[in-house]
C-alpha cells in the first residue's frame, strides 16, 4: 500500500452502512493496522473523534462525530478471530475501545512492544520505527491539533492515514524477525497482560489509591477512599477532569482534618472560597461520615518494607540484567523492573514473575546462581558475562577440604 497524499484522501466514512462495508472487507484481511485520535483535556472519558484502519490495499477512516453513525461493525472486526489487529503503543487506544464498545481488541499485537523484543529500546516511539523500518518520513505537525473540530483538514487525514499505512511494513518486519530469533513466546505473554480488561476500568472505591499521599492512621485513609471515590463518580456524571471537581492536595487536606461541619470545613486552606456551603460540601461531609462508619480490615495490607538486602548486591543483578538485554538483544523492562530485581535479591526462593518462563531462562536463573555465589561477573571482550565460580570447599591445589 503506497503512502498517502493530500491528492489521494481516502475518503471519510461517515455511514454506519458505508463502516460495514469498509469492516467487511477489512475481515478479510490476515491484519487490519489500527489507531485513534481523541481529545481528553477538558473530559473525563476521552473524546474520540477519529479512528484509522488499513489493510493491505485500503485505507478507512472513519468520523467516530458523525451524527449516524452506529459503531457496531467496527467492534465486531475488533473482536473478528481471524484478523490480528495491530496498534503502536496500544494502551490508550484500548482503553477508548473498551469504554465506548466494552471489548478489547483479540488478537492483539503492539509494535510498540515487539520493538523491545527486537532490540529496540524501551517505548520507541512510532515517527522512529516508521523511518528506520518502512523509510518513510511523518509529517508531525497536524499530532497537537483540534480532532473534534470539522471539516478535517487534507494535512490532518494525511497525516492520520500515515499513522497506519507505514505500521504495515513495522508489524510485518518486526514480526519477520521475532519469528526468526523464535521469540513468539516472548510477545504473548505481554500482549495478554495488555489485554486484560481491568487495565482499563476505574472502579470508583479504588480511586484513592492513585492519590500520592503519606497518610498513616486507617481513619484517613478511609477518609480519602470515600472522598475520592466520590470525586470519581462526581466526574464521570459530569465528564470532567477529576482535578475541575477537586484536586488531589484538597482531597489529602480533607481526609486529614476530617471535618464534621460547614465551618470546619470553609477552614481549610485547601477548600476553595465558598465550597463548603455548595451541593459539593455537603456531599464531603457525607463521604467523611461513611467513612467514619467503615471498619478498618477493609483496607489493603500496607505495603511491605523495601527488602533489606544489601545494595551492591541490587547493583550486581542490574548489571546481569542489562547484560543479558544486550546480549539477547531485548529492552530489560521487559524482563523485568528494578523493584522486581530488588524483591528477587531479598527472597530467591520466591516464585517471581521474572524467575519464569523466557525471563527465567535467559536471566532469573543466572541471577538466583549470582545470589547464591555460584556464578560471578566477569568481561569478556569489553563485554559482562557470568562466570561460574570455583567451588570454595577445594583449596589451591583443587583437591576439596576436610
Amino acid at each position: 500500500m503506497s503512502p498517502v497524499d493530500a491528492s489521494h484522501l481516502p475518503q471519510l466514512i461517515t455511514s454506519t452502512r458505508a463502516l460495514a462495508e469498509a469492516c467487511e472487507r477489512l475481515a478479510k484481511e490476515s491484519f487490519v493496522t489500527v489507531d485513534t485520535e481523541f481529545m481528553r483535556e477538558t473530559t473525563y472519558y476521552p473524546r474520540l473523534c477519529l479512528i484509522q484502519m488499513a489493510g493491505e490495499n485500503e485505507i478507512v477512516l472513519v468520523d467516530t462525530q458523525a451524527p449516524e453513525l452506529d459503531l457496531a461493525p467496527f467492534f465486531a472486526l475488533m473482536t473478528n478471530p481471524a484478523v490480528i489487529k495491530v496498534f503502536h503503543a496500544a494502551r490508550q487506544d484500548l482503553e477508548i475501545i473498551w469504554q465506548k464498545g466494552g471489548v478489547i481488541p483479540s488478537p492483539l499485537v503492539d509494535t510498540q512492544i515487539s520493538a523491545m523484543v527486537c532490540g529496540y529500546g524501551e517505548q520507541i516511539g512510532y515517527e522512529s520505527l516508521a523511518s528506520g523500518l518502512a523509510h518513510a518520513k511523518i509529517d508531525k505537525s497536524s499530532r497537537f491539533t483540534d480532532w473534534s473540530r470539522r471539516p478535517l483538514s487534507a494535512a490532518q487525514l494525511v497525516y492520520a492515514a500515515a499513522d497506519v499505512t507505514h505500521l504495515r511494513v513495522v508489524y510485518e518486519k518486526l514480526s519477520a524477525r521475532i519469528a526468526r530469533n523464535r521469540r513468539e513466546d516472548w510477545v504473548a505473554g505481554e500482549m495478554a497482560a495488555l489485554a486484560n480488561p481491568r487495565n482499563y476500568e476505574t472502579p470508583p472505591q479504588e480511586a484513592w489509591l492513585r492519590i500520592k499521599a503519606r497518610l498513616r492512621k486507617p481513619a484517613e485513609k478511609l477518609a480519602l477512599m470515600e472522598l475520592a471515590a466520590w470525586r470519581e463518580r462526581e466526574a464521570m456524571t459530569r465528564d470532567v477532569p477529576r482535578g475541575r471537581v477537586l484536586k488531589d492536595d484538597a482531597l489529602v487536606e480533607i481526609a486529614m482534618a476530617n471535618p464534621k461541619s460547614v465551618a470546619e470545613l470553609g477552614q481549610l486552606r485547601a477548600v476553595p472560597n465558598g465550597f463548603e456551603r455548595s451541593r459539593a460540601g455537603g456531599d464531603i461531609l457525607e463521604a467523611l461520615e461513611r467513612a467514619r462508619s467503615l471498619d478498618p480490615s477493609i483496607l489493603p495490607p500496607p505495603e511491605p518494607d523495601r527488602p533489606n538486602v544489601s545494595g551492591a548486591l541490587v547493583q550486581l543483578l542490574k548489571v546481569l540484567l542489562q547484560a543479558v538485554a544486550d546480549r539477547h538483544q531485548v529492552a530489560s523492562r521487559l524482563i523485568g523492573a528494578a523493584d522486581e530485581v530488588e524483591q528477587l535479591a531479598a527472597r530467591p526462593d520466591d516464585p517471581h514473575p521474572i524467575l519464569q518462563g523466557w525471563k527465567g531462562e535467559i536471566y532469573g536463573d543466572l541471577a538466583v546462581k549470582l545470589i547464591r555465589g555460584e556464578v560471578t561477573l566477569g568481561l569478556e571482550k569489553g563485554r559482562v558475562v557470568a562466570v561460574p565460580r570455583p567451588d570454595p570447599a577445594r583449596d589451591q591445589s583443587g583437591l576439596r577440604s576436610d
